[in-house]
């Protein structure tokens, strides 16, 4: 974050040895949890608190959480990994994908009745997901998208909720939208398919439908080339951050298609196939 004559000199240690100021770290998160508490349009962080890289940006990620579940929006129970195609990661200017958390109460399986009006801008997108059956802490060596598939317990066909809360995310830093979860709002989960290893993962395919209307089609390859190629990516950069992906959490791997915003009263429909489907719908 930038230097100026106001800011302390009290550091924070990040991953990777690197270091962040404390006080922006706080005053950024600051800004933005009280947005999203308030449910008010998030503007762009002002230069001086604003992360100026990935390192900077979960940071404040974390400080984020930490506010949020201290005010009773509930724990963390997993993540969502966005940016996971070359499309989207030339457009925002990042090599990699980027990561956000998922909220226990904003998590419904099966069916999801959602109120249209407790989000600013929400879209969806079709994903797949997996539950985590042992934790991946780092080794001798990174993570694989083969190294990771024993912890996989199960998967899931998935609608992400996203809500853009930004006043115009397209004059916001994408250091600022990975602070701010990557515009992750939640998601409606199939049931658990415990027999994902008699599937090809890389060629399952997913479409979505929106008021009975297909919006979107995609398959697993679309994801990174394999859907294990995110969580492996996950599991890697939590370590080089000092954290792991940990038994019992949810992922969500990524979108098979582009996000769809939604109005009053649609109705979503994801359905990937030999995995399952599930539904939303915004009241």
């Amino acid at each position: 974050m930038p230097h100026g004559n106001v800011m302390t000199v009290q550091t924070l240690p990040d991953f990777g040895g690197h270091e962040v100021e404390a006080e922006a770290v706080r005053r950024a998160a600051g800004l933005i949890s009280q947005a999203r508490l308030r449910g008010t349009t998030l503007k762009a962080l002002p230069d001086d608190v604003c992360p100026a890289d990935e390192h900077e940006a979960y940071a404040v990620q974390d400080e984020v959480h930490r506010l949020l579940s201290g005010n009773q929006r509930g724990r963390t129970v997993g993540h969502k990994i966005g940016c996971t195609t070359p499309v989207m990661q030339e457009f925002l200017g990042i090599p990699n994908p980027c990561a956000g958390a998922v909220f226990q109460p904003t998590v419904h399986f099966q069916e999801g009745m959602l109120k249209h009006a407790e989000y600013l801008h929400p879209g969806v997108e079709c994903e797949l997901a997996v539950s985590i059956g042992s934790d991946l802490p780092p080794g001798k060596t990174p993570h694989t998208r083969d190294s990771v598939a024993h912890a996989v317990s199960a998967v899931f066909a998935g609608i992400e909720i996203v809500d853009d809360r930004w006043e115009d995310y397209t004059q916001v830093s994408t250091p600022e939208l990975i602070a701010d979860d990557f515009f992750g709002a939640g998601c409606v989960l199939s049931g658990p398919n415990a027999g994902w290893k008699e599937l090809d993962m890389e060629n399952v395919r997913g479409q979505m439908r929106i008021n009975g209307r297909t919006v979107g089609e995609g398959r697993g390859a679309d994801i990174l080339g394999h859907p294990f190629e995110a969580l492996s990516w996950l599991a890697n950069s939590l370590n080089e951050r000092g954290a792991m992906v940990r038994r019992g959490e949810i992922v969500m791997l990524g979108s098979l298609v582009q996000t769809n915003w939604v109005n009053h009263m649609d109705q979503v429909e994801v359905e990937i196939e030999g995995i399952g489907s599930t539904m939303a719908w915004f009241g």
